[in-house]
């Protein structure tokens, strides 16, 4: 028996030894890389999205000034076109004829005023038919002038210069001076109009705390356009317009700005956003929205300690700077925040920070905290 457990011992021992001597090296910890911004203060604008929609700064509806046949469209539809370009030709035969007699009459009635104008003064013609003779002249050049307005109408001009649209007549196509037919519309696109609203309880929350000395008034005057894509259109905005009165049924005031658009990429009846400035802040630290996340913790950042390591922090945002958040509470000036790779680490995993920019691309599966973060109240 004693001899059977010696054995046992040593053939465990031969086992272990084999396994040792063939069991690879145990793992090494590699530190994940991670995009990092600094938080620092500075100055900030606290802004707000408000809905408006776009519109042409003019629009020209042309119509129909006499009565005819289109016999032309002297334009292409979608084209840019000059203040006074013809656009239509309407049978102008009838025009003619009448301009053509409305002179004939005009010579007539001037040649007997003419001829009695001497007479007059031999009285060889009375005072009353030299009158007669004088108002039937006035007459005629009154005709004349409108069978001259009808021949320039027969042939309808652009009124402003913009984008013309679709033709709401065709060739053969008979107007009406009466109803003024609609023929077609012109659109001034650049600049191009945005009419949005602002809630005047916000208006008045402002204006307390600018009073109380707690905040301070951003300028106002130049806005920025959010597009229906999420994207921030590059030209910046100037508001133009601020009604006086306040809308009963909804309590928003309306407002106008506008844009400039000299490559037509705006256009008529699209909703965006008018990104208005609000408050102005002097220390505030900002930060990208797809370094928030949103969670059963609140909102939340993930910070590099000075061991390296991934934390957890519990961050409180007041509102908006451009596309950023405003963190008020939860961090420290100097403090390492990780922008990429926050679903690469947990907390106390061993980070490598490198700093992050604004047009980084976004590191493999980091997608989520972005759209949590937009997701976010302020």
């Amino acid at each position: 028996m004693v001899i059977r457990i010696g054995f046992l011992f040593a053939l465990a021992g031969l086992v272990a030894a084999c396994n040792n001597s063939n069991s690879p090296a145990s793992p090494v910890v590699t530190a994940t890389e991670v995009g990092v911004i600094v938080a620092e203060p500075g100055k900030a604008i606290i802004s707000q999205d408000l809905p408006g929609r776009l519109s042409a700064v003019r629009s020209a509806q042309v119509r129909a000034r006499v009565e005819g046949v289109i016999e032309k469209q002297l334009f292409s539809e979608g084209s840019d076109v000059v203040a006074g370009t013809p656009l239509y030709r309407i049978d102008p035969r009838t025009f003619q004829a009448n301009a053509a007699a409305a002179e004939a009459a005009v010579a007539s009635a001037r040649a007997v005023v003419d001829r009695y104008a001497p007479l007059l003064s031999i009285k060889a013609v009375s005072q009353q038919e030299f009158d007669t003779a004088t108002a039937q002249l006035r007459q005629s050049e009154a005709a004349q002038a409108r069978a001259r307005l009808d021949l320039e109408n027969a042939t309808p001009r652009a009124p402003i210069s913009g984008r013309i649209g679709r033709s709401n007549v065709t060739e053969g196509s008979l107007t009406s001076k009466d109803a003024g037919t609609h023929l077609v519309t012109i659109e001034q696109l650049d600049p191009i109009r945005v009419d949005f609203v602002r809630y005047y309880s916000d208006v008045l929350r402002l204006q307390q705390a600018v009073k109380s000395g707690k905040q301070k008034r951003a300028d106002a005057a130049v806005v920025e356009l959010v597009q229906e894509d999420g994207s921030v259109y590059p030209e910046k905005g100037a508001v133009r317009f601020s009604d006086m009165a306040v809308d009963p049924s909804s309590g928003s005031i309306l407002l106008r700005a506008e844009f400039p658009n000299p490559r037509r990429e705006l256009l008529p009846g699209t909703f965006v956003a008018i990104r208005f400035p609000q408050v102005l802040l002097d220390n505030a630290i900002r930060l990208p929205q797809r370094a928030v996340t949103v969670g059963a913790q609140g909102q939340t950042v993930m910070v590099v300690d000075a061991d390296n390591k991934a934390q957890v922090r519990v961050v409180k945002t007041s509102g908006m700077s451009g596309s950023e958040f405003i963190v008020f509470e939860g961090l420290k000036a100097g403090e390492k925040v990780i922008v990429d790779g926050l679903q690469k680490v947990r907390p106390g995993a061993a980070v490598s920070a490198i700093p992050w920019q604004p047009d980084q691309p976004i590191l493999p599966d980091s997608g989520r905290s972005a759209a949590n973060a937009g997701s976010a109240t302020h």
